[in-house]
């Protein structure tokens, strides 16, 4: 079906606070929009808006037609206890309710004695029921589900198994199968690349590419919004506008920095003409009470002409002091340009390490049916490596064995003298629990003061609404800056991170990217960000794939 959704003149928020105001924006087929803008500025709440699953705070949203199929994959794959994959893939395409509501229809259809007047005619409801239940894909979802898990390298998953079981790696490609197995009009995708790795990544890329009809998304992976998206939708928190840039990814760098600087040459024009203005004006003015002044002290009262012709220049100076001042109300006001919060931060140094930090020596890992090894690998001092692979490889466990965290099967690991490592796990495990932030963050760095605790908070976006939250309730992306936060706060010499881009914006993934210039400690970095390993000094690249391990 071809669909359109437009929202006109919306504006989100939640409780009290409005995040966004005015947004209008129309979804045809063809589009693929990728929504921008630093954590916090509302672009979840958007998605959520455009998917019905939030009332706008003003504003309304229109589709064409009005039965049009939207579909919104949230940003975290909720695991529900006891969901399997199969019953967890028919919730995220919206076969289930679409089978809900065909059941419930169908049993109104079959119970005549209890409609009641002015309800609608049961047979127009079953009648849409069905045909919404048809266009979803439920009436062969259970056939098409084990090969899309097969396509996607889930052999070993079966539509059987439980969602509560499988690895985040795991738990992406379900989620990608479910967006591959959806039939929706309208596709409104939020984060759709954490967690998946590169062949997952090209599949995304391959399908999103391929939708006939319209898609909003939202990502943090520069590269997958270059290949993907043809217009950029932002949310600029700091000035409280919104903006659709048409073009692609890399087009819409340029025009924003071009129209960022056009707002700024507007204003520089507009406060000099008016300070010009204002000057010229006071300069008027003294001149005319100066002048007025002389023709008091300096004509004698018989001399009336001479009198007559200073004050009538007085006035003439009065006369342009008002019109001065008549062309600076005139003048159209430019607003000025709000400076942007941006997250500045550095890694914090500790004493240089041993010149050998870690060592595997024939080391092996055996997990169920997975054997990891034998690997043979020594990390020294200053050595910056990326680690990829596909996910369930075995690059988490090569972390934990590298940092003494995992019982070998056989071989040898040892760690080196005077290592302080630093690390942002996939889970953000650190940051967890119902303990507020605040007293989390202490206890990791006891030698900081409560006002310290919180001064350093603030500096990365977690201030008094956030510091006193349970740890556990806070974003993915608030933990992940709390965990930069942890990293500024200690000193480190070895620096552990394991997909660090995850939730992150982009701005704070480009700061992470400066931070990582100039730290000199070792690195392990774990990621699936294309342009991140590109823009990373990186003396070693490790290629981690079914147990082994391989130097590009």
């Amino acid at each position: 079906m071809t669909a359109t959704l437009v929202a006109e003149g919306i504006s989100g928020g939640y409780a009290h606070r409005t995040l966004f105001e005015n947004v209008n924006l129309t979804v045809a087929s063809g589009d693929v929009i990728g929504v921008v803008g630093v954590n916090g500025a509302g672009k979840s709440t958007l998605l959520r808006i455009l998917a019905g699953d939030l009332a706008p705070q003003a504003g309304k949203i229109h589709r064409a037609p009005t039965d049009a199929f939207v579909g919104w994959l949230p940003q975290e794959h909720e695991r529900v206890e006891g969901e399997t994959v199969a019953a967890y893939i028919a919730r995220r395409t919206g076969c289930a309710k679409a089978t809900m509501d065909m059941d419930a229809a169908a049993i109104a259809l079959g119970d005549t004695g209890a409609q009641k007047p002015g309800d609608p005619d049961p047979a127009d409801v079953y009648t849409e029921a069905l045909d919404r239940w048809l266009a979803s894909g439920a009436a062969d979802l259970e056939e098409r589900v084990p090969a899309a898990l097969d396509e996607l390298g889930l052999t070993e998953v079966g539509a059987d198994s439980l969602m509560t079981g499988l690895s985040g790696g795991q738990a992406a490609r379900v989620g990608l199968a479910a967006l591959k197995l959806s039939r929706f009009d309208i596709v409104l995708l939020d984060e759709p690349t954490n967690d998946l790795d590169f062949a997952g990544l090209e599949q995304l890329e391959a399908f999103v590419s391929g939708l006939r009809g319209g898609v909003v998304l939202v990502s943090h992976d520069r590269e997958f919004l270059a290949r993907c998206v043809t217009s950029v939708f932002e949310l600029d928190m700091a000035q409280g506008c919104s903006t659709l840039f048409g073009g692609g990814y890399d087009a819409y760098l340029h025009e924003r920095e071009v129209a960022r600087q056009h707002r700024r040459d507007d204003y520089e024009q507009f406060a000099a003409t008016k300070a010009d203005l204002v000057s010229r004006a006071r300069t008027q003015r003294e001149w005319s009470s100066q002048g007025v002044r002389n023709a008091m002290k300096k004509a004698p009262d018989s001399d009336k002409m001479k009198r007559r012709a200073m004050t009538e220049s007085s006035e003439k100076q009065a006369q342009k002091v008002r019109q001065m001042e008549s062309r600076i109300k005139r003048l159209d006001e430019v607003e000025e340009p709000r400076k942007e919060w941006k997250l500045e931060f550095t890694i914090g140094a500790a004493p240089r390490s041993s010149s050998v930090v870690a060592t595997l020596n024939e080391a092996v890992i055996e997990q169920g049916d997975f054997t990891f090894g034998p690997v043979s690998l020594q990390l020294n001092a200053g050595e910056r490596v990326g680690i990829t692979g596909p996910n369930g490889a075995g690059k988490s466990t090569l972390l934990r064995a590298l940092l003494g965290r995992q019982d070998l099967s056989s071989g040898s690991a040892a760690l080196g003298a005077s290592i302080a490592i630093g690390e942002i796990d996939q889970a953000r495990a650190s940051f967890t629990g119902t303990s507020p932030l605040a007293d989390v963050f202490e206890a990791e760095v006891p030698e900081y003061s409560s006002g310290e605790v919180r001064t350093l908070l603030a500096k990365f976006g977690l201030k008094a609404d956030h510091v006193n939250r349970a740890a556990g309730e806070l974003s993915p992306g608030e933990r992940t800056r709390a965990g930069l936060a942890l990293l500024q706060a200690r000193g480190v010499n070895v620096l552990v991170l394991d997909e660090p881009t995850n939730h992150l914006d982009l701005p704070a993934i480009e700061q992470l990217e400066q931070a990582l210039e100039g730290y000199e400690g070792a690195l392990l970095l774990v990621t699936h960000d294309r342009r991140m390993l590109d823009s990373v000094s990186l003396t070693r690249r490790w290629h981690v794939e079914a147990g082994k391990v391989s130097e590009l």
